[in-house]
C-alpha cells in the first residue's frame, strides 16, 4: 500500500471583518502540499450582519469544495487599548465557527504565540521570518503575500506539525477517507 495514498486536508483560517485569510494544505507522510490559498474580501462599508453572511457563505462553499478534515483558526487577541477591534474579530471568529459546526468540521484553535512557536521555536518572530518559514517548509520561490494568507498558511502548517508531532495523523486521516467515500456515493 502506498503510505501517499491518505492524505489530510487542513484548512488554516486568520478571521477579519474586512479581509479573511485561507489556506488548505494537504499532508502526507512525505510532506505538505499547499492546495488552494486567498482572501476572502467583505464589503467594508456594507452592513456588519451583511459583511457576516458573506463571510458565512463564502466559508461554507470554500468548506464543500475543499471537504478538508480539519480546521486552523486563530485565537482571539484583544489589546485593552483596542477593545472595539477583538468585538468585531469575536463576529468573525463566530462565523467562522458557526460554518465549520454545520459541516461537522474540528476546528482546532491556536493563538499567533503558539503558531509563532510551532513554525520558528520562538513565539515572538516577526512576520518576516514566518513568511520566510512558510516559503522554504512548501519550496516556494517568494515570500506569501498578503499578510492575511500568510497567516492562514501558518495556521495551517501550525496544525500539521502539531498532530504529527502527537502522533494523531492516523485518527484526522482516516476522517478524511470517510469523506472522500461519502463524496463519491453522490
Amino acid at each position: 500500500m502506498d503510505p501517499d495514498a491518505n492524505v489530510v486536508r487542513i484548512l488554516g483560517l486568520d478571521p477579519g471583518l474586512r479581509v479573511t485569510g485561507y489556506a488548505v494544505i494537504e499532508g502526507r507522510t512525505s510532506g505538505i502540499t499547499l492546495c488552494e490559498a486567498g482572501v476572502i474580501r467583505l464589503a467594508s462599508k456594507a452592513r456588519l450582519e451583511n459583511r457576516l453572511k458573506e463571510l458565512f457563505d463564502s466559508l461554507c462553499e470554500l468548506i464543500n469544495n475543499w471537504q478538508p478534515s480539519v480546521a486552523a483558526l486563530e485565537e482571539l487577541f484583544a489589546h485593552a487599548l483596542h477593545p472595539r477591534t477583538a468585538v468585531l474579530m469575536g463576529h468573525a471568529r463566530g462565523v467562522i465557527c458557526l460554518a465549520c459546526a454545520q459541516a461537522n468540521l474540528p476546528i482546532a484553535h491556536y493563538s499567533a504565540t503558539q503558531v509563532k512557536k510551532m513554525l520558528t521555536a520562538s513565539g515572538r518572530a516577526p512576520k518576516a521570518q514566518i513568511q520566510r518559514v512558510i516559503a522554504r517548509e512548501l519550496g516556494l520561490d517568494g515570500i506569501v503575500e498578503p499578510p492575511d494568507v500568510a497567516d492562514a498558511i501558518a495556521l495551517a502548517l501550525c496544525h500539521y506539525h502539531t498532530w504529527r508531532r502527537q502522533g494523531l495523523m492516523g485518527p484526522l486521516l482516516g476522517r478524511h477517507k470517510r469523506l472522500q467515500s461519502l463524496s463519491n456515493r453522490a
